[in-house]
């Protein structure tokens, strides 16, 4: 049955179980619709083998029945009125709202949660029947309202999700195999012929992750860590913030293979030492220096050096598993070719952004034989061996340190701010509101806001005027937004905000909804950092980073603006609206490289997934729609609306029946 036509039934709801506490945080919901469904290994968040990748089988049928398959060769418990019944290997049983499963005998509890039941319970809210199930916790309501949610906004969700996999279906070769798979026989060319070059193009190169649990037509178009390294790997530099080697060689076995393997990394104390304990022998550590306290390595980005040329990733997302399974993130990634000599010496925007990012990082140089190019030393000029030309965004990058002079415009929210400055967008744009959404939240002032907003309202329009100071708002999740998230409150550990930074009173004017009905991540906390400039579904620019909302990150001008300071490292990737001369698309790991419109000029216009084409065309613009996560324009907070802070205690209880903090 394909994604389209799945009508979802219930849901099995983890929750915990006395002092065992199994199910607490271990496993996902669990949506279940009509026909077939398999429950197995990948529905937990921990590894335990005594589970099998088929573990269960349900069949869910039109009149409400679901009937349970034991497939694996371990039992299952069902509990049902009272009674515990054991279903060994292949036995059947059949189970109703309200009954509970044990995976394993004594862990891993789920419950099944009937969406007609619940639709039912919730229309005699305020009734005395409600008195009469008053067994029924407020956790099943919040079920129950949020299944209702997803049933009304799935079918918009889908078709635009399916929309935009169908245009990206249309460019083959790209590395991803999720992505570039064929299209079905019928109407395929008159696909490629209506979509147009350029939106297959640009878009493939911004993707969200993969989020483990959902309903299939919300991860169409996502990746994994698997589609992103792939294929004969010459030298992987890897840079991050947290780094889990165990789990990074279990998700990604083909690293492994990779002779040269570099990690900059952002971990101290106990865990360096447990990095330096379990890698392999062939990879190099490296921590880049902190010459300013309170600073970290930030930046989240890949380079992989194949025989063909180079794959460059920049992401949201931290080398751990929830990083890569829980949480929504995104992920740019773009090939390069090695350059001919005749170019060795031509230079680009975005190659030398990035040598004087690398350069910064100090790294020990060390020295390999790659069967391309020879002996070569691996420092920050190596990768001027790249071509860059078609590259589709701008680096805009933080590096620690007291910048002054022409530096002041080479990192942080100056860097930003120079770039937007040289651009020139719509007349709709004028004054347009801005969005700032991230996953940690500085110690911020009004001073230093009027100073970031300043950087992300540069640019002028196309009459020549400046765009104007755009009114900010900041996407955050609420509490409840994190209690009831698939992960529960655990999913605010990686919201690591202190009440003293969130609570700021003249925050309040600032704060909007995390709703992502459209890609069906209400429930998935982000963990993606994104700031845009917007009016309606029409994007002026876009910018995928690392940074969150911080002075550390961004920079803070100092000594009457002639000094930028910045703490830590970071590095995003800033789309922008182009005109372009050509469009080209090259791959490391695919046997067609595009080589499109020659010659040809062709002007692009940023939108969002929810953009709807006007009556009138636009024959020389190519529309770019960007997998922008969360809903525009967004909804303010309403009265009741609390934003999240991790070091408040909650004791409504969350999915899993936890109360935060956890302990203590």
């Amino acid at each position: 049955m394909s994604s389209s036509s799945q009508v979802r039934v219930g849901t099995l709801v983890p929750i915990a179980e006395g002092n065992a506490g199994s199910s607490n945080g271990t496993v996902l919901s669990i949506p279940i619709y009509l026909g077939a469904n398999v429950i197995g290994r990948n529905h937990l968040v921990v590894v335990d083998k005594r589970i099998s990748r088929k573990h269960l089988s349900l069949h869910a049928t039109a009149d409400g029945s679901t009937e349970v398959v034991v497939e694996g060769p371990n039992p299952v418990v069902v509990r049902s009125e009272g009674q515990r019944r054991k279903v060994c290997a292949q036995e059947r049983v059949k189970i109703v709202h309200d009954d509970v499963l044990e995976l394993i005998p004594g862990e891993y509890f789920v419950k099944y949660v009937n969406v007609g039941d619940d639709r039912r319970s919730s229309a005699l809210m305020g009734s005395s029947e409600l008195k009469k199930g008053k067994r029924h916790s407020e956790e099943d309501s919040v079920v129950v309202k949020r299944n209702r949610q997803i049933m009304e906004d799935e079918a918009l969700a889908r078709s635009l999700q399916e929309g935009f996999a169908e245009e990206s279906a249309t460019i083959s070769g790209l590395g991803c195999d999720q992505i570039s798979r064929p299209l079905d026989s019928t109407g395929s060319s008159e696909r490629i012929q209506s979509v147009g070059p350029l939106k297959d193009v640009l878009s493939l190169t911004l993707r969200l992750m993969r989020v483990q649990g959902l309903p299939s037509w919300t991860n169409t178009s996502s990746v994994t860590i698997q589609d992103v390294i792939q294929g004969e790997v010459l030298l992987a530099v890897l840079s991050n913030y947290m780094v889990d080697i165990e789990w990074l060689l279990t998700a990604c076995p083909s690293l492994r293979k990779v002779r040269h393997v570099l990690v900059i990394h952002g971990e101290d104390g106990a865990s360096v030492e447990l990095l330096k304990k379990v890698k392999p022998a062939n990879w190099i550590l490296h921590k880049p220096p902190l010459p300013i306290s309170f600073g970290t390595h930030h930046s989240k980005a890949m380079l992989l050096v194949y025989p063909q040329g180079i794959r460059v990733v920049v992401h949201t997302a931290n080398l751990i598993y929830v990083d890569w399974n829980n949480k929504t993130q995104g992920l740019w990634m773009q090939d390069f070719p090695w350059k001919d000599t005749k170019d060795v010496n031509k230079n680009v925007s975005f190659e030398n952004d990035l040598i004087d990012y690398l350069s910064a990082i100090k790294w020990p140089e060390f020295r390999v034989n790659l069967r391309v190019v020879g002996d070569v030393n691996i420092n920050a000029a190596f990768f001027r061996k790249f071509d860059y030309k078609s590259s589709s965004v701008r680096l805009i990058g933080s590096v620690p340190g007291y910048h002054v002079g022409p530096n002041i415009k080479k990192w942080g929210h100056m860097k930003l701010r120079s770039v937007l400055e040289g651009c020139t967008f719509e007349q709709q744009f004028c004054k347009s509101p801005l969005i700032y959404q991230f996953s940690s939240l500085g110690s911020l002032d009004e001073k230093w806001m009027s100073e970031f907003a300043c950087s992300l309202s540069a640019g002028k329009s196309d009459n020549g005027s400046p765009l104007g100071i755009g009114k900010p708002l900041i996407v955050w999740p609420t509490v409840e937004d994190v209690r009831t998230s698939i992960e529960g409150y655990a999913a605010g550990s990686c919201i690591p905000s202190p009440q003293k930074n969130v609570e700021k009173d003249f925050l309040r004017k600032y704060w909007a909804r995390w709703k992502a009905d459209h890609v069906g991540r209400c429930r998935a906390m982000p963990h993606i950092k994104s700031f845009t400039r917007y009016n309606g579904q029409n994007i002026a620019w876009f910018l995928l980073t690392s940074s969150n909302l911080s002075k550390a990150a961004w920079g803070a001008l100092q000594k009457n603006n002639t000094q930028l300071m910045i703490r830590s490292y970071e590095l995003g990737v800033l789309f922008l609206p182009q005109t372009l001369q050509s469009v080209s698309q090259f791959s490391c790991t695919g046997k067609n490289n595009l080589n499109l419109a020659p010659g040809k000029e062709i002007k692009t216009k940023l939108v969002t997934l929810c953009w709807k084409s006007a009556d009138e065309k636009e024959p020389s613009t190519e529309i770019i729609r960007l997998p922008v996560p969360y809903q525009l324009p967004p909804k303010l907070y309403e009265t009741e609306d609390v934003p999240w802070s991790w070091d408040r205690r909650y004791t409504k209880k969350d999915v899993y029946g936890s109360v935060w903090p956890r302990h203590g």
